[in-house]
Order: structure tokens, then C-alpha cells, then sequence
């Protein structure tokens, strides 16, 4: 770390990791994932409690679609966490490639099916494969929904094949150290006393559900290793606030410059 950022960073609040999981509920009925990262939210030695985003497919096939997939979505927010909107289709459709009609329908079910299970309409979007366009960014919103996207990434998209990665640690080592950058340029905005940092996980993926204790405690140490100090507690633990600093890291302009994960920004430039 460059003298001239560890001084701007003496002027910046403490670090908040703002927990977010794209594409549940998950499908298997036993072993289920996304309600082994429930468990683990809710009990874990590093902060019991914590409360997450779940960016959520109301009407995935054999899995949103079923009772047994709004059971866990009924689970997420009687337990005290936040949904999001990714998709209304059966399968992961990105909402550019969907036809004017599709995409009004697939926004117009996924809301309803949404205040159906939590009582309010979703607030936070996030696109399937991180992908939008000045149309797509106008019609979420339109309909009240701003779109949240990622500091940090654990690039565990995969649920066929290979789930895990052995770059986990040095993944968000290395995606931590830009956002200490950001930080000490005054990029990030502070919410409630401290800098929500965003991370992006799937709840689909067996290898993240077994390994979700672990992951928390690896971006406790790549805090400390990169030198930025953590809230007292360093993970959400009550919705509102979670809302409140999701909706101010949301972006505010679909011509804003944004950093997507992995080869994404390469991917739709």
C-alpha cells in the first residue's frame, strides 16, 4: 500500500461486507444449498445472525416455480433477509435478449410473485449475467427498482462440474485491494457509519453452501491483510440497513462506468 492511500484511508469509516446470492432457490430437495447458506448465516462463529441479499428466480424451473421453491423464499424473509429481483423466466434468460413482450412479463411476474412472499415490491435488481442496456436499466426503473452489482465476486457461477476454486483466497485478496483504492479515493459511499462492500456468491452451488463459513472468514483476513479495518460488526445484521446500503451502492445511471466480475466487462463491451 502506497503511503499517499494509507493516509486517505485514515479519513474513511470502517468496511462493511454486504452479502448478496444470485439464482436460488435451489433445486434438490435434500441437501439443498441455498438452505444450507441459510443455516450458516444464521449460526456461524464469526456473527451469528447475519442477514443477506438473495437475488432470486421466482419461476425457475422445478425450483421458484414449485411450492417447495417459495417455501425457501418464504424461509429467506421470515428469517430477516431481503429479496431481490434477477428473473421470471424458467430458465436464466438475460433480459436483453428477451423479446419487449417477454421481458414486460418476466418484470411484471416476478414482482407480483415477490410481494406475494415478502409483502413489498422487490426494490433491488440484479440483471442475469450482469448484462443491461439503456432499455433494460429504464424498465427497472420504472418499476422501482434499482440495479446493485458487485465489488466483490467469488466467481462461483458453476453448478455443473468443477463448483469450487482454489483461488478463493487469493480471488478476493486481489478484488479487495482494488476496492481499498476506491475507498481511499472517496468512491464509496459511507452508509449508517460505514462503507458497504458488496459480495456476490450463488446459493445454487453445492461447493459455496458447504464452504460458507469458511468464505466469511476469509474476507475478514483479506480486510485485515489489506489493511481495512471492519465495522465492530463486520457483516448486516438487520434488513432495513441492508436496504438502505444496498440501495445507495446501486447504480444511479445506465451510462455510469461500473466493474463487473470476472471476464464480464470484456464480455459486453
Amino acid at each position: 500500500m502506497s503511503p499517499q492511500t494509507a493516509e486517505r484511508l485514515k479519513s474513511q469509516p470502517p468496511i462493511r461486507f454486504l452479502l448478496t446470492f444470485d439464482d436460488g432457490p435451489a433445486r434438490p430437495r435434500t441437501d439443498n444449498s441455498t438452505l444450507s447458506i441459510l443455516g450458516t448465516l444464521a449460526r456461524n462463529p464469526l456473527q451469528p445472525g447475519v442477514k443477506a441479499l438473495f437475488f432470486v428466480q421466482t419461476r425457475s424451473a422445478d425450483a421458484g416455480e414449485t411450492e417447495f421453491g417459495r417455501d425457501i423464499l418464504r424461509r429467506e424473509v421470515d428469517e430477516g433477509h431481503l429479496l431481490g429481483f434477477h428473473t421470471a423466466t424458467p430458465h436464466h434468460a438475460n433480459h436483453r435478449f428477451l423479446s419487449p413482450d417477454a421481458f414486460e412479463q418476466t418484470l411484471n411476474d416476478g414482482i407480483a410473485d415477490i410481494v406475494s412472499i415478502q409483502g413489498s415490491p422487490p426494490k433491488l435488481v440484479r440483471p442475469p449475467f450482469w448484462n443491461y442496456d439503456k432499455r433494460t436499466f429504464a424498465a427497472y426503473q420504472l418499476r422501482g427498482m434499482h440495479m446493485l452489482l458487485t465489488d466483490l465476486s467469488a466467481n462461483d457461477g458453476k453448478i455443473y462440474g468443477i463448483k469450487g476454486s482454489l483461488r478463493r483466497r487469493s480471488n478476493m485478496l486481489h478484488l479487495l485491494t482494488a476496492v481499498r483504492e476506491r475507498i481511499a479515493a472517496g468512491e464509496l459511499p459511507a452508509v449508517d457509519g460505514s462503507i458497504p462492500v458488496v459480495v456476490s456468491f450463488h446459493d445454487i452451488n453445492s461447493y459455496t453452501a458447504d464452504h460458507m463459513a469458511e468464505y466469511l472468514q476469509i474476507l475478514m483476513d483479506c480486510a485485515q491483510a489489506v489493511q481495512l479495518p471492519t465495522a465492530v460488526k463486520p457483516f448486516y445484521d438487520d434488513k432495513a440497513a441492508l436496504e438502505r446500503a444496498a440501495l445507495a451502492r446501486s447504480v444511479r445511471d445506465s451510462t455510469q462506468a461500473v466493474r463487473l466480475p470476472g471476464f464480464w466487462n470484456w464480455l459486453w463491451e
